[in-house]
């Protein structure tokens, strides 16, 4: 019986690609991937069977490889970390290959939080990167903001269908229009994360709005206040 795994290989710089996963991609024999994700391993599949996909074909390239794996081993690497933002993916690769091994990368969020320096256990994490109803996202995006949470957000790019397109500008229309004083809070958005193309805004959300950005780029809504130990009592 072949094996199947689903890989996360970093934000987009070969160096955040983990030990661990260069060592699966490298004894694999097929690799099913999206061209930006492909690129960032490139150094390791020459030679071997690779599926390019899209949103569009990846089903037919997956049915494909299901039925001809036997005793080989694929992977289906993921940009960031495979269990975030890639869920509706790898349930599907689950629903199709047996056994599925889910491997951890690292993710955008991560990165993005380090550069800004928020904390993650003092943040809420939100990505509106999927193709259901991003509503109940939206909701939460407001209590984690009233809360006085900082956010690390990933939008959704969707510039084919305007009424699903939530991106940086929307984002922050939307929050005008809830009533929150835009002007007031603090955002970074960062692009091409640790790529030699990597770029970082850093201003209100009010000054987000009519500004574009990349489909690859992650926002980090800043409420963080120091609470260091030596302040705790």
């Amino acid at each position: 019986m072949g094996k199947v795994f689903a890989v996360g290989v970093g934000p987009g710089s070969p160096k955040y690609v983990t030990e661990i996963v260069k060592e699966i991609v490298i004894n694999c024999d097929i690799v099913i991937g999206y061209k930006y994700t492909l690129k960032t391993i490139e150094g390791l599949i020459k030679g071997k069977e690779v599926y390019e996909i899209t949103m569009q074909d990846q089903e037919e390239s997956y049915q494909k490889v299901s039925k001809s794996l036997g005793n080989r081993t694929c992977v289906v690497p993921f940009t960031g970390d495979v269990n975030f933002s890639e869920s509706e993916v790898v349930d599907r690769l689950i629903e199709i290959f047996e056994g599925v091994q889910i491997v951890p990368g690292i993710s955008s969020i991560q990165v993005a939080a380090s550069r800004a320096r928020v904390p993650l256990d003092k943040s809420k994490v939100i990505t509106m990167h999927i193709s259901t109803s991003i509503e109940e996202k939206k909701l939460e995006l407001q209590k984690a903001l009233i809360d006085g949470f900082s956010v690390v957000l990933v939008p959704r790019p969707w510039p084919k269908e305007p009424s699903k397109h939530f991106m940086q500008s929307e984002i922050a229309i939307y929050l005008r229009n809830q009533g929150f004083d835009t002007s007031k809070i603090k955002v970074h958005v960062f692009e091409f994360i640790t790529t030699e193309n990597e770029t970082h805004f850093v201003g209100t959300v009010k000054d987000l709005e009519g500004r574009q950005f990349s489909d690859l780029s992650v926002m980090v809504f800043d409420q963080t206040k120091l609470e260091s130990y030596i302040n705790l009592k």
